[in-house]
């Protein structure tokens, strides 16, 4: 029996949406990539420079436009456009250009991919992603944020350099905003089936005690600026970490992923967009974990679930079931 082709249309052709456009290749993800940029220039450079190494990458197509049409019928659609953020700027100040850039373009992607799996990475992405399920009216399974998927696997290899163990050992999640509030779970974080709280220290290597575990929050916390800083933008690890989940999906993985979507029967958490370990599938983000979490994680949790409901507040993201 003959398999419909796959097709992974990226909106944005930007230090992101070419990170993971690139790495899609590479990974072999689909049997389509399709660029959309509103600069021709761009996005036709972009589409010819990876197409001519299309030779050394599993078998596929890369097209590119500037009209929405290159997007039709893509089974996963990756949002990147966004406003650029600037050294020192929080992603929270992002919000009010990248939300009317979100509100424009959506309809249009929509016409075309209506049953598109959407992944919106665009910062700050939460925020964004909220605004998009709005404007979309999509479930909030089919439209989701690719939220701390990249701030864990910051988490972990922080966690791995320290205690000197491979990073694919590591299990441990950071939780709730993509941004300054995020929670990394310490109670339930693991390395080969050790819980990390009683973790003993290899030869000479050091303890991962309250101290360590500080720095390495803060390090998680403040790794996009340092990055930003350095050379004005993040984009390898993100397109990594969004090609991971596009995998998830085209894959039906059933794969524990800490996206962002609308925390639904959770107590103080079911009118804004945040991180929990979500299973995705082919049929989008469906079904959130129940993490075990210490009083202080949950605490935080819920204060990075108010930060962000205050953000939302602030750009007229009222809380669905009520009038705009």
């Amino acid at each position: 029996m003959d398999v419909r082709p796959t097709k992974l249309a990226i909106i944005g052709a930007g230090a992101v949406g070419t990170a993971v456009a690139y790495a899609s290749l590479i990974r072999g993800v689909a049997r389509t990539i399709a660029l959309m940029d509103i600069n021709t220039a761009k996005v036709t450079a972009e589409v010819l420079d990876m197409s001519h190494g299309l030779e050394f990458v599993p078998r596929a197509d890369i097209i590119g436009d500037d009209d929405v049409s290159v997007c039709a019928d893509a089974d996963v659609v990756v949002f990147t456009a966004g406003a650029k953020q600037r050294p020192g700027q929080s992603r929270l100040e992002l919000a009010e250009a990248t939300i009317g850039l979100t509100k424009k373009i959506m309809p249009g992607v929509l016409e075309v991919a209506p049953n598109a799996v959407y992944i919106m990475v665009t910062n700050p992405v939460d925020i964004v992603t909220y605004a998009a399920l709005k404007y979309s009216g999509l479930p909030n399974s089919q439209l989701f944020g690719s939220g701390t998927v990249l701030d864990s696997s910051r988490l972990r290899f922080l966690i791995a350099q320290h205690c000197d163990v491979a990073v694919q050992n590591v299990h441990a999640y950071i939780v709730g905003e993509h941004g300054d509030s995020e929670i990394p779970l310490w109670s339930s974080a693991s390395i080969g089936g050790v819980p990390l709280l009683h973790w003993k220290p290899l030869g000479s290597g050091e303890a991962i005690d309250a101290a360590a575990r500080e720095r390495i929050h803060h390090e998680v916390v403040h790794a996009a600026y340092k990055i930003i800083e350095g050379k004005g933008a993040t984009n390898y690890a993100i397109g990594l970490a969004a090609t991971r989940i596009v995998e998830a999906v085209l894959n039906n993985e059933h794969r524990v992923l800490p996206v962002s979507t609308v925390a639904t029967g959770y107590e103080g958490l079911d009118d804004v967009c945040l991180s929990l370990p979500t299973i995705v599938d082919r049929g989008g983000a469906r079904t959130r974990l129940e993490m075990p979490m210490s009083d202080d994680e949950l605490s935080g949790l819920m204060r990075s679930a108010e930060t962000l409901r205050g953000m939302q507040a602030k750009f007229g993201l009222q809380p669905f079931g009520r009038s705009e």
